[in-house]
């Protein structure tokens, strides 16, 4: 039986062997599902990139739309910054466009994943596509939480632990305490996810910037049920 574990903080990748597994990179807020939100509305590809000059670069050679962020604030002299509802602005066409998105956690811990069998994007939007590709894979998981600047954080480890309900009849979701920690805190959480995630740092931060709609927005279990990125020839694509 293959197994699922859960890796609290890129920080902490070194600690594991991505070798054959697949690597799910989650950061709730905001930039996993920034990315299943692009892809859903009609973008072609993601190029995600660790830093600002790497997304200016990229934009310029690929004649593609730009997005950054820092600290949770969209980043000077972008298109677009770090949020889903930019991508569902009409004003603001995206479909057809490529894009190149550079984010305070949430591409850097991408970056960071790249020697896993597959690569694949998770969040509350596309929860069913993610769960089904692991099964169709029958591979170890290890789901790569992008955190806050290196360290835990609550919704990320949470999308996790929902994700090891959902397959606990077909992986191993006990073989870890980090696992294990994250089943519980779901289970605890699910019946008021909202709620229960307002007590976050992270969720209190982003909310102080007026993102508030982007909480509930990224909150939203399978709006994009079909949408999984998944990493390919140096970019993500819709699988």
């Amino acid at each position: 039986m293959p197994k699922l574990d859960i890796c609290y903080s890129p920080e902490l990748l070194p600690l594991y062997d991505l070798t054959g597994q697949v690597a799910v990179i989650v950061d709730i807020l905001r930039a996993s599902s920034t990315i299943v939100t692009a892809l859903g509305e009609g973008v072609t590809h993601v190029f995600p990139v660790a830093s600002l000059e790497e997304c200016t670069a990229y934009g310029q050679q690929n004649g593609c739309l730009t997005a950054a962020e820092r600290d949770g604030v969209p980043a000077a002299g972008f298109d677009l910054g770090n949020s889903p509802f930019g991508f569902l602005d009409a004003a603001y066409p995206v479909r057809g466009r490529a894009l190149t998105i550079s984010t305070t956690n949430g591409t850097a811990a991408l970056r960071r994943s790249l020697s896993a069998e597959n690569v694949v994007v998770g969040s509350f939007l596309n929860l069913s596509a993610v769960a089904a590709f692991a099964r169709q894979q029958g591979r170890d998981v290890l789901v790569v939480c992008a955190g806050w600047k290196g360290r835990f954080c609550l919704e990320d480890t949470v999308f996790g632990g929902v994700l090891a309900e959902l397959l606990a009849d077909e992986f191993d979701v006990r073989n870890s305490d980090a696992t294990l920690a994250a089943l519980h805190l779901w289970q605890q959480g699910k019946a008021d996810l909202s709620g229960y995630l307002l007590q976050s740092a992270h969720v209190r931060r982003l909310n102080s910037l007026e993102a508030s709609q982007d909480f509930e927005f990224c909150l939203r279990i399978d709006a994009y049920a079909d949408v999984l990125p998944i990493w390919k020839n140096d970019r993500l694509v819709l699988n």
